[in-house]
């Protein structure tokens, strides 16, 4: 009998992927299609959902070829996705109502700042926790309903489906038989209840959507129907489900409280598993469900730097400097010792743990010389040093996630540098472990399909398959260390407009 083989669908902001994995977690084939964004108003941002469903199956159907293996050793399909993405459907022609709203659509802003002054946010927060932001998925969903002719009446009446990219592909691939998402995706919307693992009716009166809207919530391994034969050429079982942030927790093997990793691209997002438990945060980190298996539910810690590689990119643009990050690490390899340069990157105001909407870039420690080394040097660190203020914050939150010896496990556009896993090692305190593989989300959809197929028995089993890592042990000393932070902390106090 063939080796099981299982087909991994990365459905992401900018692009969707397929890569066919083998039980022991290593790449056989892939294949990928750009994705369109449309930007119809200031602040909006769209998707056109059909497009997403075609290239899905385009990509799929490449990887499986390019393979050269028959379909009929693929044992299963895992499925991820852009998180906070969502889309209204008719449930009898298929056909969307509107184009998706993306999740950095901004139009539900004023919907998040009146529900937020009537006082609703602490018990948002209590039952879904997340906040009031126009991020997640539910105001979208009460946009869509509130704002196209008929909508709302239509779906009262039961005509409608709602769902976020997970859904509306399995939705599309299973011939409209299935209509589920996974507690991942559902722990995302505003309207999911992260305890009682059930949609909650008190958000869904809130923002006024109907129950009938919504899918199955299922398990991230689980049965989620089978592809449509005519699609790919036999019918696939679906068998696990998973956020894309969630999916690279999985596919990074943080499975025990305490394990963390960082993804590194235009911004980070970091995650820590907090186990069984979902503690609420005192820092506005969010609360968020790291997986669920076989009934049994873990949480995770979720923070985000809304600027990480996108200082780079400031510095070969805004400061025309050509080359590419490469060419950014070069220079910062170069700056002089102890320079005392600092960047605060808050671009589009700062992130977690400050939640400054308002505050704006700046440069500090400059002087007569200066010079770009200094400044590159400081955006990576301004990176590593935006890690530590989430390290912080996540211990404060969840201090019995930290009782033993951790790593940040990273991936990530930046994380192929090793010097700035180093740096990163260097500023934190906390050791790094570099992803030699970089597509673990593509692998955590894969390794949750696995589980649900029966390819692994147990979770560790799955989470064995990871990717080795390039370990980098804090070198710089204690004091260095100390002294770099207490800096950035001074330079954040100064762009702050709140607290």
């Amino acid at each position: 009998m063939a080796e099981p083989l299982i087909l991994a669908l990365d459905q992401g902001t900018t692009s969707t992927r397929a890569i066919l994995f083998d039980a022991q977690g290593r790449a056989l084939a892939e294949a990928g299609r750009p994705l369109e964004q449309f930007y119809p108003a200031d602040g909006w941002v769209e998707h056109d959902a059909n497009e997403i469903f075609s290239t899905s199956v385009t990509v799929m159907a490449e990887a499986i070829a390019k393979s050269g293996r028959p379909i009929e050793d693929i044992t299963a399909i895992g499925i991820t996705n852009q998180r906070e993405t969502v889309v209204i459907w008719d449930k009898i022609t298929g056909e969307p109502i509107h184009r998706t709203i993306v999740w950095q659509d901004r139009r539900t802003a004023a919907t998040c700042e009146r529900l937020r002054r009537a006082g609703h946010e602490p018990r948002v927060t209590e039952i879904t926790g997340l906040l009031l932001d126009p991020y997640f998925s539910g105001t979208k969903i009460a946009w869509l309903l509130g704002d196209i002719p008929g909508a709302r009446a239509r779906a009262q009446a039961g005509e409608l489906l709602v769902g976020t990219m997970d859904s509306w592909v399995i939705w599309k691939l299973t011939g409209g038989k299935v209509h589920a998402t996974d507690a991942t995706n559902a722990s995302r919307t505003l309207l999911f209840d992260i305890k009682r693992q059930r949609w909650s009716d008190e958000m869904l009166a809130m923002l006024d959507v109907p129950a009938a809207l919504l899918p199955q919530v299922l398990d991230c391994a689980a049965d989620y129907g089978e592809t449509d034969a005519a699609l790919l050429g036999r019918a696939i079982p679906i068998r696990g489900v998973a956020g894309d942030q969630q999916a690279a927790l999985m596919g990074q093997g943080c499975i025990a409280p305490g394990e963390m990793k960082a993804t590194y691209g235009t911004g980070c997002f970091m995650l820590v598993n907090t186990g069984e438990t979902a503690p609420l945060s005192r820092a506005k980190l969010l609360t968020t469900v790291a997986a669920r298996v076989k009934g049994r539910t873990t949480y995770a810690l979720e923070g985000s730097i809304f600027i990480a590689g996108a200082a780079l990119q400031w510095i070969n643009e805004g400061l025309n400097v050509p080359g590419g990050g490469s060419a950014i690490e070069a220079l910062a390899q170069s700056a002089k010792d102890d320079h005392g340069v600092v960047m605060v990157p808050a671009f589009t105001g700062l992130g977690a743990p400050w939640w400054d909407a308002e505050a704006r870039g700046a440069l500090f420690g400059l002087t007569r010389d200066t010079t770009l080394a200094e400044i590159s040097q400081a955006a990576f660190d301004a990176c590593a040093l935006q890690t530590r203020d989430l390290v912080e914050a996540m211990r404060a939150d969840a201090p019995e996630a930290f009782g033993k010896s951790v790593e940040i496990r990273i991936d990530g556009g930046m994380s192929r540098s090793s010097w700035f896993s180093q740096r990163l090692a260097d500023l934190t305190g906390v050791p790094v472990g570099r992803a030699t593989y970089q597509e673990t989300t593509a692998l955590g959809a894969a390794l949750f399909a696995g589980l649900g197929a029966g390819v692994y028995a147990t979770v560790e089993d799955a989470a064995a398959s990871r990717p080795a890592t390039e370990r980098h042990d804090p070198k710089l000393d204690a004091h260095g260390r100390e002294a770099a932070y207490a800096r950035w902390l001074d330079a954040v106090a100064r762009v702050r407009t709140e607290g």
